[in-house]
């Protein structure tokens, strides 16, 4: 391994910081042997913080309709491929009353953003789901919204919310998102979310079209400074329907290496192996795991409308993917050491 490079991966696992240049050539540098020296001290500073506890999430993903037309994504407004479907709130809460008895104490209520859903259609879910549930979390992941909604839903009861700010480089936001949108208005966004109190979760895509290692550093320091409770990242996956379907997928390689260095720079963030680890390899979430993750985010979702949900493609969406097969789950995750526990799973910032 690189001399320098060692140096440097020990010098952010003691001070959990790296300057701009130092991050840069930490991605420029990466190896086999750093990748791996890197999980290391990831996977052993997750045991310290967190110990062999892996923290579960139920994901409804109740729409995929969506007003915005982001490059990237599977169900942009634009891709005419898509069966497009809503879950009813009866629908919804009905896959809380399952996950419940399946052991998930949390919920993630994921969707593009779908002005069909109001502040108080989103409110009456967050309501009825707590009423039903006082033990569990809810966490929204429902897009850029004013300050004013991410109250309503807070005070409505949920407890989280992501929102993956997707590049803290503003010239590479522009190349990935058409120019109604604004990457300033996204950063507000999560700002928002922190002030009211939110265990708020950003995050990116690795290997996205036109990412350098620069952008790959000021992504770092943007989750550096924003302290978020949790960091989803996930390799980049072309989607059919899409300006972006013939570009190159993100690595696996890559994405390992970023979370490790994620979990250095903040020892207490909650991590997940996502879906998309899973979907470029068979064993994507297991190495996830080892590499610094403990989250996993397994679908609750009604299996009639799973397929369709396609932020990309060939996304893993049955059998093992699927909550009702818990003990599947369970099994991946003893086979790295690990355990699943039946709790809400805080970032230890926010537990009682």
């Amino acid at each position: 391994m690189n001399h320098k490079v060692k140096e440097l991966i020990d010098k952010l696992n003691d001070e959990h910081n790296l300057s701009r240049e130092d991050f840069i050539y930490l991605i420029d540098n990466q190896s086999e042997e750093a990748r791996k020296y890197a999980a290391e001290l990831a996977k052993t500073t997750t045991l310290s913080v967190y110990g062999d506890r892996v923290y579960v999430r139920g994901l409804i993903e109740f729409t995929n309709y969506c007003k915005n037309n982001c490059y990237y994504c599977g169900i942009r407004a634009g891709n005419t491929g898509v069966s497009r479907y809503r879950l009813t709130a009866d629908e919804i809460c009905e896959c809380a009353d399952e996950g419940y008895d399946l052991g998930f104490r949390t919920y993630v209520l994921q969707g593009g953003e779908d002005p069909y859903f109001t502040d108080e259609i989103i409110c009456d879910i967050v309501r009825r789901i707590k009423a039903a549930h006082p033990d569990c979390a809810v966490t929204l992941s429902i897009g850029e919204k004013s300050r004013e909604s991410y109250a309503r839903y807070k005070a409505a009861g949920a407890d989280r919310f992501l929102l993956r700010h997707e590049t803290a480089t503003i010239a590479h936001y522009n190349q990935l998102h058409p120019k109604e949108m604004d990457a300033q208005n996204r950063y507000r966004c999560l700002e928002d979310l922190k002030e009211l109190g939110y265990q708020a979760g950003a995050g990116f895509m690795v290997g996205s079209p036109f990412q350098t290692s620069e952008n790959l550093t000021e992504d770092l320091l943007f989750i550096k400074d924003l302290e978020p409770a949790m960091v989803g990242i996930g390799p980049f996956i072309p989607a059919a329907g899409t300006p972006f379907e013939n570009e190159p997928a993100g690595t696996l390689e890559q994405t390992l290496y970023l979370l490790s260095i994620i979990r250095l720079m903040i020892p207490e963030v909650l991590l997940p192996a996502t879906t998309a680890l899973g979907t470029i390899h068979p064993r994507g979430r297991e190495m996830g795991l080892e590499a610094g993750a403990n989250v996993l985010m397994p679908n609750l979702s009604p299996r009639a409308v799973r397929d369709k949900y396609k932020l990309y493609d060939n996304k893993i969406c049955t059998g093992e993917e699927a909550a009702e097969c818990v003990n599947c789950l369970e099994n991946r995750v003893k086979s790295v050491g690990r355990r699943i526990v039946v709790n809400r799973g805080d970032n230890i910032r926010f537990s009682n």
